[in-house]
């Protein structure tokens, strides 16, 4: 496939949870992201994602679950884990976030991008069999799930996925999901003392301090990045960049500034590009005592993204040559 003009991003946020009065969901930060981007990076292609199919989501979780959740069928108790009251507007977002994750990871490897995004996702607290912590469909699982399976009938051999996740909370759901699949490395940087309160053992875990600084965290993130480096090597890089590190986040109990932060993307995308793992990434948390804050850090991630998608443009300059992407 040739190279388009743009990086293409996905976005679902048309699709709005009807949420009670003072609930803590901050759902208009999806639409301020998509404006934001818009007016600041033109260079960012915006589309509206599709929706994962039941066969999409039936890789990674259980059928009794997709039809509990589509035909409104989840128990008080499965609702309140998930913190969301059942809507069919629900269930149309969370299909559509995670078709967002698949077709940024299908661009960045299969349609010669190298790396493309989701203005949503990232919902890693999502079990085969619930949701959990404001999380419905695992979307990061559904991809990897869905990439190695296209990458197997095309290409004949098994693909490695990294999920490299930066969200203030630990992705259990994703941990688990994974838990004995030799193929997926799950690296999760998270706060020690922030939810889940009882955590489920990722590929790697590195757990921070409250209070955590730009350097003591970017000092981590350079360790678990060497110590990835020496365990796995992937063909596709499934980023989780949260902006819920941040020093202003209402429930991220770090205290990364907005350099922290950006210089944290900077370091995952080069460790990516260096080795040319093509990489799709998403939001996931971002709970801003000032909703500008956060949609300023995910503005922060795209800009230094889009910088790293022109290196993979400039790869492959003629326009008249397809690019392949061999992980």
């Amino acid at each position: 496939m040739r190279l388009s003009g743009n990086m293409r991003a996905f976005y679902s946020d048309q699709f709005v949870l009807p949420l009670p009065p003072g609930h803590r969901f901050p759902m208009t930060k999806y639409r301020l992201l998509r404006n934001q981007l818009s007016a600041e990076i033109p260079g960012v292609h915006l589309e509206a994602a599709p929706a994962a199919s039941d066969g999409e989501l039936a890789l990674v979780h259980t059928p009794s679950y997709i039809q509990a959740v589509a035909n409104g069928m989840l128990s008080e108790a499965q609702q309140k884990e998930i913190g969301f009251p059942w809507t069919p507007a629900m269930v149309e977002r969370s299909r559509r976030s995670t078709g967002a994750t698949v077709m940024a990871a299908r661009t960045a490897l299969f349609g010669g991008q190298g790396l493309s995004a989701n203005l949503a996702g990232g919902t890693h607290h999502a079990y085969a069999d619930r949701g959990s912590g404001f999380c419905v469909f695992n979307d990061a699982a559904v991809a990897t799930r869905l990439m190695q399976a296209e990458w197997g009938r095309k290409h004949k051999q098994p693909l490695k996925v990294a999920i490299i996740d930066l969200d203030v909370h630990q992705g259990n759901g994703t941990a688990r999901i994974f838990e004995r699949d030799a193929q997926v490395f799950t690296l999760s940087m998270h706060g020690a003392r922030n939810f889940p309160f009882d955590k489920e053992t990722s590929d790697l875990d590195i757990e921070l301090p409250d209070g955590c600084d730009d350097t003591t965290y970017l000092e981590a993130l350079e360790q678990a990045l060497a110590e990835l480096d020496d365990r796995f090597q992937p063909g596709l890089v499934i980023y989780l960049a949260g902006a819920d590190p941040h020093e202003g986040d209402r429930l991220g109990r770090l205290s990364l500034s907005f350099d922290g932060l950006e210089a944290r993307d900077r370091r995952v995308f080069d460790w990516a590009w260096a080795k040319r793992i093509p990489l799709a990434f998403s939001m996931a948390g971002g709970y801003g005592k000032e909703m500008t804050d956060t949609v300023q850090a995910q503005v922060n991630t795209y800009r230094v993204a889009y910088a790293y998608w022109r290196r993979w443009q400039n790869l492959h300059k003629d326009s008249n040559k397809p690019m392949e992407i061999h992980p």
